[in-house]
């Protein structure tokens, strides 16, 4: 088991953003097989770790967890093949039907979300109305010490210019309800995760999120039920 990211994992991001083309990653291949490998097995540490306070996240694959290499080119300008991160979601479902934790490895921009990313509009209607009626036990989990400490505010490029049709005007958590999604954002440094204790670290960083995750996930729990 890793509990710290390898220089390989380093190595073969900086190879493949300069080697971006599918001849030089089929005769590189080991290469990434290699830091692919090393950087599963530090996922697997992250779970057990994350297991301690949360234990649905012990029913994860590892393996299953990480994103595909292999980019989606059909819609975009960007034919390049292959993307030049690792990333794995560990709890969010399937079409970000619940909350969870996402890492990103990418050279010089890595970083760790908590929350729920863009979920559909049935479940982005549930949480609001879940603010809505309990802004005090959501702002509790976002003015939490270690949530500002890890993840100041929360995250959102496509947030609303208006308040969404079948709420308030004047709803004190207008601001909060014009969210698309609700998502804390830690930057983090590559010798952060190659430091001996970064699963402990990792770990204790999405643990600050979870009172937050648990609250976006209990009106799509009372949905589902």
């Amino acid at each position: 088991m890793a509990s710290h990211l390898s220089a390989k994992v380093f190595d073969f991001l900086n190879l493949i953003e300069k080697n971006n083309n599918r001849e030089w990653f089929n005769e590189n291949k080991n290469i990434f097989t290699e830091a692919q490998t090393d950087f599963q097995d530090f996922i697997e540490e992250l779970i057990s770790e994350m297991g301690k306070f949360d234990e649905d996240l012990l029913k994860l694959d590892a393996k299953k967890s990480l994103l595909r290499i292999y980019r989606d080119t059909r819609f975009s300008k960007d034919k390049t093949p292959y993307k030049t991160y690792f990333g794995a979601s560990l709890g969010m479902g399937k079409m970000n039907s619940k909350s969870g934790f996402y890492l990103h490895v990418e050279s010089g921009k890595s970083f760790l979300a908590s929350g729920i990313y863009l979920p559909d509009s049935p479940i982005l209607k549930q949480i609001r109305k879940e603010i809505s009626l309990f802004k005090d036990d959501f702002m509790k989990t976002i003015e939490d010490k270690d949530f500002k400490k890890y993840y100041g505010e929360l995250d959102d490029e496509n947030k609303l210019k208006n308040v969404p049709q079948g709420f308030e005007k004047e709803d004190p958590m207008a601001e909060y309800l014009k969210l698309k999604s609700y998502i804390g954002v830690h930057n983090i440094t590559n010798k952060e995760l190659s430091n001996k204790n970064a699963v402990k670290s990792v770990a204790k960083i999405f643990e600050a999120a979870k009172p937050l995750n648990d609250f976006l996930d209990t009106p799509i729990l009372n949905t589902q039920n």
